[in-house]
């Protein structure tokens, strides 16, 4: 599993999507040339009171449509310990 964290100085959740993406593209090929058999490629980009999630499955990049915000930490720690639960799941098989 492999995880791209994108922190903003300012609001603008959107402007920070194509650095981020970017910088999971840069993740996969990093881990492909080191023989990483690396599935999907998380990333998160979040101006810290403001959350977006993102997923590179191959030559996809998947954009979640909600913004999360802050008040919702729940549904930000549980999108969050999924991956994780999802990769060590895979790893323990």
């Amino acid at each position: 599993m492999a995880y791209s964290d994108f922190s903003l100085k300012n609001e603008n959740i959107i402007a920070g999507l194509g650095q981020c993406v970017a910088t999971m593209i840069a993740a996969q090929i990093f881990n492909q040339r080191a023989g990483n058999d690396i599935k999907v490629i998380y990333g998160v980009v979040t101006s810290g009171t403001a959350w977006k999630f993102l997923t590179l499955e191959q030559n996809t990049v998947c954009i979640d449509s909600i913004e999360y915000h802050v008040n919702a930490v729940d549904k930000i720690l549980g999108i969050i310990l999924q991956t994780f639960e999802s990769s060590l799941s895979k790893t323990l098989v």
